[in-house]
């Protein structure tokens, strides 16, 4: 039966002292910061009025049942862009990465593509997308500002999507596709099998980063005339005259966007420890 030594006994030993030392300073060092802070904003001159202003309880009640039902939209959109973004991003990647003298009109229409919706403000695009395609009047095209939001927001993160796919297409080594052509596999088959199952499992946490933004942007529909959360809140702080909707509004989205930040740090954090230990990326 194995037994520890004297000296790993000692060590572990130490080694739960100081960590119970560090957990204590850490908890200590925030409660001061979070005493100083506390204390410096309610005594500031003009606190009082901050409070009524932004952080009524009578007004957070009656605003809460509405924001919610305004993000009941939020996540609709969140649903539907999230993936069609990824979908996108993914063809726009494979088109800028594909090879060949003959595909290089398809990677400069790709290259265009993400250049022109990268460098536009998401703001501008959706103004120009959501006023601008009904103007036109073509048949068949919906006018539903949501729709049109939509696809702006879409057309953007698609963008941005495109440039984390195709970092990650081109961090596989290049030893990787000549190994898979020497075995036989085609191209095609070669991106397939090879070289996107390696590249999409690198760029996860990157991709979750984004979609964490895309939450928080589905918001800037309501320029639009949508009534999402932050429409619902803007209703009823021009009603009241009080700003507290808008405290609601954050906070109904800070509460949904910590749950998946704090996956994303979980995801990258595995996949460091599997990069560390030698395991596969």
């Amino acid at each position: 039966m194995y037994r520890p030594s004297q000296r790993r006994i000692e060590r572990e030993r130490y080694k739960r002292s100081r960590t119970r030392r560090a957990t204590a300073v850490a908890a200590l060092s925030t409660a001061v910061t979070l005493a100083v802070l506390y204390f410096g904003i309610t005594g500031s001159p003009g606190w009082p009025r901050v409070k009524e202003t932004f952080f009524s309880a009578e007004y957070a009640r009656q605003a809460l049942p509405q924001v919610i039902d305004g993000l009941w939209l939020n996540l609709g959109l969140l649903a539907v862009c999230g993936p069609a973004a990824l979908v996108l991003g993914l063809l726009i990647a494979l088109a800028r990465t594909v090879r060949g003298p003959a595909f290089f009109p398809l990677r400069a229409l790709a290259t265009a593509y993400v250049d022109f919706f990268r460098g536009l403000p998401l703001v501008i695009c959706l103004l120009a997308i959501i006023f601008g395609v009904p103007a036109l009047r073509l048949q068949g095209v919906p006018a539903d500002p949501v729709v049109l939001g939509g696809a702006a927001i879409v057309l953007t993160y698609s963008a941005y999507t495109a440039e984390v796919f195709r970092a990650g297409i081109e961090s596989v080594h290049p030893s990787q596709r000549a190994a898979a052509r020497s075995l036989g596999l085609s191209s095609a088959q070669t991106v397939r099998y090879v070289v996107l199952p390696q590249a999409v499992r690198r760029v996860v946490p990157p991709l979750l980063n984004d979609l964490v933004s895309l939450q928080k942007d589905t918001g800037l529909v309501s320029i639009g005339g949508a009534v999402d959360a932050v429409y619902a809140a803007q209703i009823l702080a021009g009603k009241t005259f009080n700003f507290t909707p808008y405290t609601v509004a954050a906070l109904v989205f800070v509460t949904l966007t910590i749950p998946m930040t704090r996956f994303t740090d979980w995801v990258t954090a595995r996949m460091n420890r599997r990069q560390s230990q030698g395991g596969t990326v």
